[in-house]
């Protein structure tokens, strides 16, 4: 592996834009032939433009180096995320789809469900082991064998909702290290609910922020549905003792006023305004802490989702780069995503582009060395994470459960209509399988 991973190796931000700008030295990196042809083909990459300028120039510059080292033309087109489904439907109706791409996974396994995708497992096994090996909860997510016959996206950044803390509450209470389990955390948040700080900013209402109660469910055991992804599960004994910490909690006063209530920015603005001690979020919060109140930012450590009895469920959503089935330049397309995992582009890009490692050698990278404590907390993301629905059935009914809001619903009815747990699951479990019925 390149010594450029090691920590302190220097490699910076400013570093690798220039070597874009050059041209040489990161082309070469990819193990892809140097030009000694004239430039006579063209490769057209949709990159998923994100809230990082320098980020996206720093992707569309390293795509042009690169090509201009291996005398292929090279188009970039960046792509806000929200309108990449529009587009692609778009371009898979009018034939004119690029020849790679950037792709959250719910596209990645909607269009390898459609032949899209060119089958890139060779490629996959040799940045894997040439880089010490895939996350295993990256490697789960990310395939898409059963729809495809292989796999068809290369991964390359994690994102994933991760607890975020008040430093300069909690430590001087006594608690230096994140709670390491959901009860933990009701203690932690406890001990600093106090005027006009509610301890547990946890969204209870109908967004998706609220959904991370399916995640506390299932790491108390819970269910949404069978193995196989058919029958509804949701009222169990295990369902029942998630429902009486969730209740235990309420009764103990921590949530914040509203929060079975809150729109999607609930959460954030609790935080931000120093009115919750917890959350559980993106790293944008603290990006935008970052930005608007530097001070916060500095008080606030980031980590993985605490584990309930029966294990962590901390889901993460993987990034990931394709190929399409019509390129003409599909050897070429492979060859650019391989030079787009090399440890010194990747290590300036986690840096501007804030999103979780993907392979183990990363972790050596400087911008995860704990300078950065939202990159701090994607890391632990990485290692503890878990594939979207584990231990469910990540499928159309899965997600139309989690859009129809079933378990926040399900919260609401314990702590405000004060409904009996039995009463609460039959609702859920009776709505959920009519959703489950349909597919």
């Amino acid at each position: 592996m390149n010594d450029m991973t090691n920590k302190g190796s220097g490699w910076s931000r400013r570093r690798v834009l220039t070597t874009a700008a050059g041209g040489l030295a990161l082309a070469a990196a990819s193990g892809f032939p140097m030009p000694a042809i004239a430039q006579t083909k063209k490769l057209t990459y949709w990159g998923g433009m994100i809230l990082s300028d320098v980020a996206n120039k720093m992707l569309v510059d390293t795509i042009t180096a690169w090509g201009a080292a291996n005398g292929i033309e090279t188009e970039v087109v960046m792509i806000n995320q929200n309108e990449t489904t529009q587009r692609v439907s778009a371009a898979v109706s009018s034939n004119t789809m690029p020849d790679a791409l950037d792709v959250g996974l719910d596209l990645l396994l909607l269009l390898s469900r459609q032949n899209q995708f060119v089958l890139i497992d060779e490629l996959y096994k040799k940045v894997g082991e040439a880089q010490g090996g895939w996350f295993e909860g990256l490697d789960r997510a990310a395939d898409t064998s059963a729809l495809a016959g292989g796999r068809t996206g290369l991964p390359f950044g994690i994102s994933g909702n991760l607890l975020l803390r008040r430093k300069d509450l909690l430590e001087p209470a006594g608690f230096a290290e994140p709670p390491a389990t959901w009860e933990e955390l009701v203690t932690q948040a406890t001990a600093v609910d106090a005027s006009p700080v509610s301890g547990l900013g946890l969204a209870l209402s109908n967004v998706a922020d609220g959904n991370v109660q399916m995640s506390v469910l299932q790491s108390y055991g819970g269910r949404i549905a069978d193995d196989a992804g058919k029958k509804v599960t949701i009222k169990s004994e295990e369902t029942r003792t998630y429902l009486t910490w969730l209740k235990d909690a309420w009764d103990k006063g921590v949530f914040p006023p509203g929060n079975t209530t809150w729109d999607g920015g609930g959460d954030n603005q609790a935080y931000l305004s120093g009115q919750a001690a917890f959350i559980a979020n993106t790293g944008s919060v603290g990006i935008a802490a970052s930005k608007d109140d530097p001070e916060l930012f500095e008080a606030s450590a980031f980590s993985p989702l605490p584990a309930g009895p029966k294990g962590q469920i901390t889901p993460i959503t993987p990034q990931a780069r394709a190929i399409t089935k019509g390129s003409v330049v599909q050897d070429e397309a492979k060859a650019l995503l391989e030079h787009l995992s090399n440890p010194e582009f990747m290590n300036a890009y986690f840096n501007v582009a804030i999103y979780g490692p993907v392979l183990k050698n990363q972790e050596q990278l400087q911008a995860f060395d704990g300078t950065n404590s939202i990159l701090t907390g994607l890391l632990g993301l990485a290692k503890a994470g878990t594939a979207p629905a584990y231990p469910d059935i990540y499928n159309a009914a899965y997600a139309d459960v989690s859009s129809n809001f079933i378990v926040p619903k399900m919260a609401q009815r314990v702590v405000i209509d004060s409904w009996d747990f039995d009463k609460a699951m039959d609702e859920a479990q009776s709505s959920a399988q009519a959703i489950y019925d349909k597919y």
